[in-house]
């Protein structure tokens, strides 16, 4: 049963009826006291609650009264109500344990979303914690330690869920990669996964990247665009980065993911979208929050679920295994004779810092592999590419064939060698590679190689 609690008359038979429709019983009060009476007498499974009663402008009967009912029902998620003028209060709610809020007027398809999310995950969190099965889509996730078997258990419990996720961790330990398993663990697999680095997003250009345009909305809109959260509809949207927003881009932001409507630019005509919302960050969004460089009311809006992202040095028993994933990623799709590590090159990779973490990682072994040549990398080949890293006067130092050239050249002449290879075909390019034909494009306008393809 849900409980709502409003003191006017016609938000709580709205919502009544909203609610049966929709297969849900509810029963709807108007006052405080009366809402205690429900909650000793009933345990409803969910409640919808008004923070401002007539008794009360300021919210603080609102907020006593969810102090009350999570003394009462700790498990029962609340869903706070408000006016959009109201937000601090909404926040305020859910720093006292509130599920999430939404603002009036409210849009039925997203409030009904929202209470179905908050409905399963309650579900999910009385389930028995299991390991991570085969039944799990890992992607290309390395390791089995127990502090990546921790996020990968929570992927796997609110992965089918709506719930909105924000990803933290620092650079370079693989946010996007726990993404992209969320999406392809979910209902909406099947749908697209829109990634958006909202770092390189300027302000100018915000709007138009994530909500669309018309022809001729400004000066240079040539031709019609379609958004971002358009092109993610029924699927995920990954908002990477999301620390880098400055703040009149959160509060557009805002705005779709409280009522999930949108305007084309040049178009007024509200646009619904339904999408689930994955963040990353590798900021302290926290910290920004006091510092007021982040809506706090954003930052509740995205982390429904936190997962937090370990550093390569706090899972260095999975260094082995990306090892050795990243050496068959390189040789394979290169045409490269296989490499082994020998055990010393092992110990020594477990023993690095990696202040760049899986990225740094990747790199060294890719650098190693390419300059040495060899089937059997050692820990002095490890260690003598760790050191060029360190020291670039070490540049010098090289040794015949690759040693002498950057990677920048090195990845230069794979590419002009496989286009030869593959008489100039870009899609057969890409896939000996093991790159898409985007990034493949990428290269080829980096490097200034011109095709006939």
């Amino acid at each position: 049963m849900i409980l709502i609690i409003d003191d006017d008359s016609s938000i709580r038979s709205s919502l009544a009826f909203m609610l049966k429709r929709a297969g849900y019983e509810a029963q709807a009060v108007s006052s405080p006291k009366e809402a205690m009476e429900v909650v000793r007498r009933a345990a409803p499974g969910l409640i919808l609650m008004d923070m401002n009663f007539t008794l009360s402008t300021s919210g603080e009967e609102g907020l006593t009264l969810l102090k009350q009912t999570k003394i009462f029902l700790p498990g029962v998620p609340v869903i706070l109500m408000t006016a959009w003028g109201s937000i601090r209060l909404a926040v305020q709610g859910m720093q006292a344990g509130a599920f999430d809020f939404i603002t009036k007027p409210w849009n039925n398809a997203a409030l009904l979303q929202r209470i179905e999310t908050a409905l399963e995950l309650t579900a999910a969190s009385k389930e028995t914690p299991k390991e991570p099965t085969g039944a799990l889509e890992r992607g290309n996730i390395i390791g089995r330690s127990q502090a990546l078997t921790d996020v990968l258990n929570t992927v796997a419990r609110i992965a089918a869920t709506n719930a909105s996720v924000l990803i933290t961790g620092e650079s370079g330990t693989g946010k996007e990669l726990i993404a992209e398993a969320i999406h392809a663990n979910s209902r909406r697999d099947r749908h697209p996964f829109v990634k958006v680095n909202l770092g390189g997003i300027s302000q100018s250009l915000f709007e138009s990247e994530m909500f669309g345009h018309k022809k001729g909305a400004f000066t240079d809109a040539g031709a019609d665009r379609v958004g971002r959260f358009e092109l993610a509809n029924k699927g995920t949207i990954f908002l990477d980065e999301i620390g880098d927003l400055d703040l009149s881009c959160q509060v557009k932001l805002l705005r779709v993911l409280q009522d999930q409507t949108f305007e084309v630019l040049g178009d007024s005509r509200p646009r619904k979208t339904d999408v689930r919302v994955v963040s990353a960050t590798n900021a302290d969004l926290s910290k920004m929050v006091s510092e007021h460089t982040f809506r706090e009311d954003l930052f509740y809006r995205i982390n429904l679920i936190t997962i937090h992202l370990p550093a390569l040095r706090e899972r260095r028993e999975d260094i082995p295994l990306l090892a050795r994933h990243f050496a068959d990623k390189l040789t394979g799709p290169n045409g490269l004779p296989p490499a082994g590590f020998s055990t010393d090159a092992i110990s020594f990779l477990t023993r690095l810092p990696y202040p760049g973490n899986i990225r740094e990682l990747k790199n060294l072994i890719e650098r190693t592999i390419l300059i040495c040549g060899k089937d059997r990398i050692e820990a002095a080949d490890i260690e003598r590419q760790y050191q060029h890293r360190e020291n670039p006067a070490a540049k010098a130092a090289g040794h015949a064939n690759l040693s002498g050239m950057t990677l920048d050249e090195i990845e230069r002449q794979t590419i002009v060698q496989a286009l030869e290879r593959h008489k100039g075909n870009l899609s057969r390019v890409a896939t000996a590679l093991g790159i898409s034909r985007a990034a493949l494009y990428r290269r080829l306008e980096k490097y200034n190689i011109r095709t006939n393809g």
